[in-house]
């Protein structure tokens, strides 16, 4: 072909075509100017892949590839369905431009360059391989000989190509590609691939039929067999006493469960469905273990003994430390059940960090009530047949958890802990925590319905203790229907107590060994409490505590040490490393603009520093030290505050800007409880007035100079005392909840309430202010105001 010459397109779909074949194309019709050139010994036309289906009337030039051959038309025919136009392949070309008229497609059209990079060895290796992978596959099915004989007889690989994925289900893509591939040897290697490919779709295919029949036959087989034997055990008068024994068996069961008239009929009637089953029936089993569930979950209600109200104080003071609060109520609660006798079941919710003692309060309360214990873990559930159940018609049902706890307990009135109620998820098959709203209801858990069961099961009975972290995630619907008991960090005397009187014992028995082998001292125990944990709970405690029995332990085994081997404090770093945690102490003197905070986190109180400077400016404020959104508001009131209340000394930063910083500023600080910290930090600072070291300060503050109450304040009074504070300024309103603050707290710090930031001043800077109130309403101020103006 010469370069760029125009000639007829003929489009074709789903096909191969290489230099070399010869091949027969069907085609539905021509015009009359397509088929004089077709017949026309000397005119060369060009078959062109189309990228879709199209009629011909819809074909545009964007439905074409670019890469197509050129064909020498060796014979036409003239067919029923149109014509047999049989061609030879001469070689591939680039259309550049096509032009689409109703009676002929014709296009600009380049030779492309075919590649030769495989010698006659290579070539004839590459055949040889394609030729066995066709015997490999003509083998799995009938009648393929002559295809593969035809296959064996050809030597060009072009045309073996071609030959054979006329045979496969190759895409249109995957065709396309093997005739725009311009080397021999990636057309080869493709091909292969494709081929490879569809001999393990095959062979895959081939193995599914086979492991289905397998399948099938064995059924068949294992069902021909069942009908054997039921006719044998008939013959031989066996299968009456047998059924008539399983029969007598579950009635049995319901007729001693005491079941609820209700709950007695319908099992009866699945016991009938049962008898009139076939046992080879998926229905039979379902039955079965709806009968089972049935027979075993307690339907009747224990005698309860009487509980003796010391021993179960005892018991709670026994296994756990402090908490008083919690054990207060449980007491109240056996009072109750005492005089009320058809008292329904509590429920409570016990809030707190973690490590602080929830979940294993929750065994020691059903101690002390003499009942029986079981644990329902929440955390994680996002589907609500969790703990309602799943319908039986669904495979592979099961009951609710709720259900499998009371199972599993025996009795009607265990007292169950929900642990991590918080931390209930909402997904796509429901809302758990709204399936707990009828189980924890009191009102209405009397009649609670599992979806599986389908059968009202009281639960008012239940002692139900539900845990959480944090209220924050808790729907308010839910959380009505709870008793809120909060439990707060423990303080360190707490710590070295439970440590001293649980977890040290705890730790020597899980590691084998008693106080005769190692001895851990006050001293070292306040220690690890100290410098090794970080943390509301105890949990990390007992970690530390293992780590040195299995210090201690190794001693032993390899004779290092005499028994009993103490464990002093300087051993410490060497059992545990280096120091894990770091409290700030209070300083021996602050600067001007350098107050002491009090803050609360997660794992117990802490003091910070409020650190305030001036530089020249334009009356700008900079927050540093990754403050969030509501303490910077705190800021920004406090600035405003001072410069309302002390006018005069506020003047001087008109000229300059202020900068706050706020120590340790990888960690998160917001909140509004630094509002008086921050106010007196400016105003220490443009006074030039040191606020004593050893004084801290907590409280919200407004515009009006109100300081307003702030939580956590038992956290942060023993940070403060922890820390060397001697005085700390709380919000009035917060007087109240002193009563939770421990007594070594109280008497090693002076607490002083303040209600506005006069009283703040007055405590920190001995500066003396009247209160606005009293200011605005003395005669002449407005005059004084004026003159000092003037």
């Amino acid at each position: 072909m010469k370069e760029e010459t125009i000639y007829m397109i003929l489009a074709i779909e789903n096909l191969v075509l290489l230099p070399g074949m010869t091949y027969p194309l069907r085609i539905d019709r021509f015009s009359e100017d397509e088929l004089a050139c077709i017949r026309d010994k000397n005119q060369e036309i060009v078959a062109l892949p189309l990228k879709r289906h199209r009629e011909r009337h819809e074909i545009k030039a964007e439905d074409f590839y670019t890469t197509g051959v050129a064909l020498e038309v060796l014979e036409v025919n003239p067919s029923e369905k149109g014509y047999h136009v049989q061609v030879k392949v001469i070689n591939r070309v680039e259309v550049l431009d096509i032009k689409i008229a109703e009676n002929m497609i014709t296009g600009k059209t380049v030779s492309a360059q075919e590649v030769i990079d495989l010698n006659e060895t290579g070539q004839t290796e590459m055949m040889i391989y394609i030729q066995n992978i066709s015997h490999q596959i003509g083998a799995k099915f009938r009648e393929s000989e002559g295809i593969v004989k035809a296959i064996d007889e050809i030597k060009d690989l072009n045309i073996l190509i071609g030959y054979i994925s006329r045979f496969l289900p190759f895409s249109k893509e995957e065709k396309y590609t093997l005739m725009e591939t311009a080397s021999l040897k990636e057309r080869s290697l493709t091909f292969i691939d494709y081929f490879l490919h569809y001999k393990e779709a095959i062979q895959l295919q081939i193995e599914m039929s086979e492991r289905f029949s397998e399948k099938a036959n064995k059924n068949y087989r294992e069902a021909v067999l069942r009908e054997q034997l039921r006719e044998i055990q008939k013959e031989l008068n066996e299968d009456e006493p047998a059924s008539g024994k399983k029969k007598k068996d579950y009635k049995t069961r319901i007729e001693e469960a005491h079941m609820p008239e209700e709950i007695l009929t319908a099992s009866l009637e699945e016991l009938s469905k049962l008898e009139s089953q076939n046992p080879a029936s998926s229905d039979y089993h379902v039955i079965q273990n709806y009968l089972d569930l049935l027979v075993q979950l307690p339907w009747e209600m224990q005698a309860e003994k009487l509980v003796d109200i010391g021993e179960a104080r005892r018991i709670l003071d026994e296994q756990h430390y402090g908490l008083e609060k919690v054990k207060d109520r449980i007491i109240q609660h056996l009072a109750v059940m005492q005089l009320k006798k058809d008292k329904h079941g509590s429920i409570l919710l016990l809030v707190g960090p973690p490590g602080t003692g929830k979940t294993s309060l929750g065994k020691s309360i059903a101690g002390a009530l003499g009942r029986k214990y079981t644990r329902l873990s929440l955390g994680g559930i996002r589907d609500e047949a969790e703990i309602r159940g799943h319908r039986r018609t669904y495979v592979g049902a099961m009951p609710g958890r709720i259900l499998q706890s009371i199972k599993k307990a025996g009795v009607m009135n265990p007292v169950m802990v929900l642990d991590e109620v918080d931390k209930l998820m909402t997904g796509y098959n429901g809302d758990p925590a709204s399936a707990l709203l009828e189980v924890l209801d009191p009102e209405q858990n009397n009649t609670f319905t599992d979806h599986y069961l389908d059968l009202p099961y009281d639960l008012s009975n239940v002692f139900f203790i539900a845990t959480a972290n944090s209220l924050e995630n808790i729907p308010g619907p839910l959380l009505d229907r709870m008793e809120v008991i909060q439990l707060s960090s423990y303080t360190t005397n707490e710590k070295f107590n439970i440590g001293k009187n649980h977890l040290v014992e705890e730790a020597l028995e899980e590691h084998g060994l008693t106080e005769a082998d190692v001895q851990i001292s006050d001293e070292t125990l306040k220690n690890i409490i100290s410098d090794y944990t970080m943390e509301a709970g105890v949990r990390g405690l007992k970690k530390r505590l293992a780590a040195i029995a299995r210090s201690v332990v190794e001693k032993i085994v390899l004779g290092t040490v005499v028994r009993p081997y103490i464990v002093e404090a300087d051993a410490l770093e060497e059992i545990l490393g280096r120091k894990m945690s770091r409290h700030d102490m209070a300083q021996e003197i602050n600067p001007p603009g350098v107050v002491t905070g009090l803050a609360w986190t997660p794992v117990g109180g802490e003091i910070l520093f409020i650190e305030a400077t001036e530089m020249p400016g334009n009356d700008q404020i900079l927050l540093t030290g990754q403050l969030g959104d509501v303490m910077k508001e705190s800021a920004r009131i406090a600035l405003s505050l001072l410069k309302s209340r002390l006018p005069m000394n506020a003047i001087q930063f008109k000229d300059k800007d202020l900068h706050v910083h706020v120590p340790s500023g990888g960690v998160p600080k917001d909140g509004p409880s630094a509002g008086i910290a921050l106010f007196t930090a400016f105003a220490s600072l443009i006074t030039g007035i040191m606020v004593d070291a050893k004084l801290a300060m907590t409280g919200e503050i407004t515009l009006r100079g109100v300081v307003l109450p702030i939580g956590g304040l038992k956290e942060k009074l023993i940070a403060a005392e922890r820390a060397g504070i001697i005085k700390a300024l709380i919000p009035k309103d917060n007087v109240a909840d002193l009563k939770d603050v421990p007594e070594e707290v109280k008497s090693k710090v002076q607490i002083v309430a303040v209600e506005t930031i006069e009283d703040v001043l007055k405590e920190a800077l001995g500066i003396a202010l009247p209160k606005i109130e009293q200011v605005l309403t003395e005669p002449g101020f407005f005059t004084k105001l004026i003159d000092q103006q003037d």
